[in-house]
């Protein structure tokens, strides 16, 4: 060895050796990618092949009653997470989360084939999507361990983005028999890929290094470099005013798989999946030009909202129109997690922010869980461009007011509070949750973003 290279200390027991660019962190990450990918196209196909009987069974109000299901897991899943991730570690964390997902996928789809009364599947939908939000938090939480840095992120939520859009895709393109589900080998892949794409999570948490008192942290593993901030509680105003827009705004986006059935054909749930999917990945250019202008949080929520429905008023009459009001959701929905996530975390106290950020997912899925329950009961899908012209006018009424409120304190002298520049899209939302959603990922498969 030269005279002059630098002696490198020898490793304490239990912590291993990272080069200058991370080897082990790179291999941990890709491990931890390949788990999250799988996981999320088994889910993605699953949860579509779900939804799409409950369809052909109970129609419109009997998927909404899945999908409300759904997002009350996911609101749910935030105190549970918080709860659990005091007393509990990783390595057990994501093993227990994955197993008890592992039996609720084969239950809901085996009872909902077999003719079980929806309350009872509406009840396991709730419960597996508890913990499939756990185990995505401890997921998130390992990835944040290894590499807190942006790009690491970007990675994870753009892969897991992608993956489900074509799980959605291959969900809704099976062969289907006369009972309206796939039959013979089709239902069988199902089923395998449902609950065997959790496997690899549950082989992934055997080096995770999440404990109830945070990371531990290995030579050579990156840290956020973001700088602390004081301690702080989140306003419940601004997490009312995101719940808010996500109960105005969100109802068609949320039932976009069997509204799509219902209009135009099983047949384009692929296309307007990928439609979706689309839109997500050019949320972050959105967030960063509208952060631009500078506008107050709920101001630009709204606007968020308005791109969430706009497209929806002329989803009726052709499928054009449904595809690009699948396009405008995926963007507003996306930009709206995201900005509200960043916000969230700026304001949390540090040793909150993961906290913090599971409300503002669940504020979000409580918004959502009451439109979805709400739009089958209020109209039926052919007239749904009458409801979203109502709530794009409540909305846009509401955007309005507030534009002129805050214009007119601005030129008397008051005070208007400019929000944090915002992180990083893809890492505002470690949540325990995105249905065409619950954050900075989206799937199109129906479900809150992953």
């Amino acid at each position: 060895m030269a005279p002059d290279s630098p002696v490198r200390p020898k490793p304490r027991a239990g912590e291993h050796r990272a080069g200058p660019v991370g080897v082990r962190r790179a291999g941990r990450l890709r491990e931890l990618l390949v788990a999250g990918v799988l996981d999320s196209f088994g889910m993605a196909l699953g949860w579509t092949v779900l939804v799409l009987l409950a369809v052909s069974r109970g129609g419109l109000a009997e998927a909404a009653l899945y999908n409300a299901a759904m997002l009350l897991g996911v609101v749910l899943s935030a105190p549970v997470t918080s709860w659990l991730a005091r007393r509990v570690p990783g390595r057990g964390l994501l093993r227990g989360a994955a197993g008890v997902e592992i039996l609720l996928r084969l239950g809901a789809l085996a009872g909902l084939i077999t003719g079980v009364r929806p309350a009872l599947i509406a009840l396991a939908v709730t419960a597996m999507h508890v913990a499939a939000w756990v185990g995505f938090a401890a997921m998130r939480a390992e990835v944040a361990a290894v590499d807190a840095r942006p790009r690491s992120m970007t990675r994870y939520a753009l892969a897991i983005a992608a993956v489900e859009a074509a799980g959605t895709g291959v969900g809704a393109l099976l062969p289907i028999g006369a009972q309206g589900h796939p039959t013979g080998a089709a239902l069988a892949l199902v089923f395998v890929a449902y609950a065997g794409s959790l496997l690899p999570t549950v082989l992934s948490a055997r080096r995770a290094r999440m404990t109830p008192r945070g990371a531990t942290r290995r030579a050579g593993a990156a840290r956020s470099p973001g700088p602390s901030r004081p301690g702080r509680r989140v306003s419940p105003r601004l997490l009312a005013a995101g719940g808010g827009v996500m109960l105005l705004a969100s109802g068609p986006t949320l039932l976009a798989v069997p509204l799509t059935t219902e209009l135009h054909g099983r047949h384009w749930v692929a296309g307007a999946a990928i439609a979706f999917s689309v839109g997500c990945l050019l949320a972050t250019a959105a967030v960063e030009t509208v952060g631009r202008l500078r506008l107050p949080a709920v101001l630009r929520w709204s606007l968020w909202g308005l791109g969430m429905l706009v497209g929806w008023i002329g989803a009726p009459v052709h499928v054009i129109s449904l595809l690009l009001a699948q396009f405008l959701a995926g963007l507003s929905q996306t930009a709206l997690e995201g900005d509200m996530d960043a916000l969230v975390a700026g304001e949390a106290p540090p040793g909150g922010v993961t906290t913090a950020l599971a409300y503002s997912a669940s504020v979000r899925a409580l918004g959502g869980s009451a439109a979805v329950k709400l739009l089958p009961v209020l109209v039926t899908a052919p007239a749904l461009g009458t409801a979203v012209s109502a709530a794009v006018l409540v909305l846009g009424l509401g955007a309005l007011l507030l534009w002129a409120t805050t214009t007119a304190l601005t030129k008397r002298g008051g005070h208007v509070v400019r929000p944090p520049r915002p992180f990083p899209l893809a890492t505002a939302s470690p949540d325990p949750s995105s249905s065409w959603a619950p954050s900075a990922t989206c799937s199109g498969s129906g479900r809150p973003p992953r």
